[in-house]
């Protein structure tokens, strides 16, 4: 396992856990689940990662009772990270819920609290006093934003009057807005990107075509696994499997080495079995070529995905079979 160089009281692998999964019946949530999320989570501390990813939302807090129970003996070395819903995020509103979460969790401090959205009418400033006094009793040790923009982000950091260590965005090789502005202020300001979504829930694993569609809800409401896209895909994917060819590793594996490239990133991906979450951080240790790299961004370039609203009625008619 690699480990991103930042001034944190635990190291932070470059490959964590995210588990939306965990306890969400849309990604196949069932009664066995909890058993074999335990031995993904013991497996992952195995394999050195230490950066594990969660929400009060995520089936709606079954996600971190699973998590903190299975991180039960390991929470000395783990960073464990959480989201609030920004729901009325207001001051006395963020200290409430965090105290939930940790409850859920089981533990005595959040390593790692994140907003998971920004709230169009509670200003940063009411957060994040909220989210300051959290920090100041020991109850939260960093402060985190998701899908924030630059700008934002700083003036969400100005508000707590400390750093925002992490800002949590989509990013992979389909989703590459960070690398404009996000990614170059996290190395220049040490601060992380954590990127959420980076196989683009699957798409760059090469598992689907469009004779192959994936069948889960949450996938099938993605305008990436239309068919045509996925048609449009096929060179993409081609340009992964040779990459991969070269290192002895999957497609999914490149795709996550072409997001942990950049320093200050750490991959977030969901793993369904203790085999995929091996997979997932075996790929830290993958280093691209330039040629490689260069490769991937041509053909990731050269995708024209259908999205949007143009997208619309493609997903109406996948879902209904008219």
């Amino acid at each position: 396992m690699r480990y991103v160089r930042l001034d944190t009281a635990k190291p932070l692998s470059k490959i964590g856990l995210g588990t939306w999964q965990f306890g969400s019946r849309e990604w196949g949530y069932g009664p066995d689940y909890e058993r074999l999320a335990a031995d993904i989570v013991r497996r992952a501390v195995e394999l050195g990662v230490t950066v594990f990813d969660t929400a009060e939302l995520y089936g709606f807090g079954r996600s971190e009772r699973i998590l903190g129970a299975a991180l039960a003996g390991h929470r000395d070395k783990v960073t464990v990270a959480t989201k609030i819903f920004p729901v009325l995020p207001v001051a006395s509103v963020v200290q409430q819920r965090a105290v939930a979460s940790a409850a859920r969790l089981g533990v005595t401090s959040i390593d790692l609290y994140q907003l998971h959205h920004h709230n169009p009418v509670v200003a940063d400033q009411a957060t994040m006093r909220g989210m300051r006094a959290l920090q100041d009793v020991g109850l939260v040790g960093e402060v985190g934003v998701s899908n924030y923009s630059l700008r934002r982000w700083q003036v969400a950091e100005a508000a707590l009057g400390r750093r925002v260590l992490s800002n949590q965005v989509r990013y992979s090789l389909l989703d590459r807005r960070p690398e404009e502005d996000l990614l170059p202020y996290a190395e220049q300001a040490g601060r992380l990107v954590i990127a959420y979504s980076p196989l683009a829930q699957g798409f760059l694993s090469g598992r689907y075509d469009a004779q192959h569609a994936p069948v889960g809800a949450v996938r099938r409401a993605n305008p990436y696994f239309l068919p045509e896209n996925l048609a449009r895909g096929t060179a993409l994917i081609e340009t992964l499997r040779q990459v991969a060819a070269a290192h002895d590793a999957t497609p999914s594996q490149i795709a996550l080495a072409y997001v942990l490239r950049h320093p200050n990133v750490v991959a977030i991906p969901g793993a369904s079995s203790v085999e995929q979450m091996e997979r997932n951080a075996a790929a830290a240790e993958i280093d691209l070529t330039e040629d490689e790299y260069a490769a991937l961004v041509n053909a990731a370039r050269a995708f024209r995905p259908v999205t949007g609203l143009a997208a619309v009625p493609r997903l109406i008619r996948a879902r209904t079979g008219r």
